[in-house]
């Protein structure tokens, strides 16, 4: 049986570390590069993100939401901050002694693919609610408060729906490898 991601990012191993780098890289990839248009900054801002977890691992605390959606948040930090200053930081990648990510033009097309169809497709899958919940939170980057006001939904109810539709693409993901 597969470890869980929160045991994956708990339990101190490296290796641990690895295997959950590797059930989002993708996903962090094709959701940098739906909102940079860039491949080679979405692959910065994905070494960057997980940097930054790799980091900061020992604080997470197992939520119900749980570590992806975790490193979601760290993502879309990235992201802000990105958009802030015009440009990726290196602070996190210097820290660890990191060089700025290589991106090859096979590993370009790659990139472009996983953030057009891929991440798309998967969420169009999706349960209405569901699906509507993600486009509006994770892709359109609106806050929980928003989308239940404009939904008059509670806002408890717009983070389970998009709790759960994360989830069924965590799975989904996992049994596309």
């Amino acid at each position: 049986m597969d470890a869980t991601d929160d045991a994956l990012l708990t339990s101190g191993d490296l290796e641990d570390f690895g295997r959950f780098y590797d059930r989002y890289a993708r996903t962090l990839l094709g959701f940098f590069q739906r909102r940079t248009g860039n491949p080679e900054v979405a692959a910065d801002l994905t070494a960057e993100t997980f940097a930054a977890a790799l980091v900061s691992r020992a604080r997470y605390v197992p939520q119900e939401a749980g570590a992806g959606a975790w490193l979601f948040a760290i993502a879309h930090r990235r992201l802000s901050d990105y958009r802030r200053r015009g440009r990726a930081e290196e602070r996190m990648r210097a820290r660890l002694g990191m060089e700025p990510v290589a991106v090859g033009e096979e590993d370009v097309e790659m990139i472009r693919w996983l953030g057009e169809e891929v991440a798309t497709q998967m969420v169009e899958d999706l349960e209405e609610d569901q699906r509507d919940a993600i486009r509006a939170h994770v892709l359109e980057d609106q806050g929980y408060a928003e989308i239940a006001r404009r939904g008059r939904l509670s806002e408890s109810t717009v983070r389970k729906r998009v709790s759960r539709g994360l989830k069924i693409l965590r799975d989904r993901v996992g049994e596309s490898r």
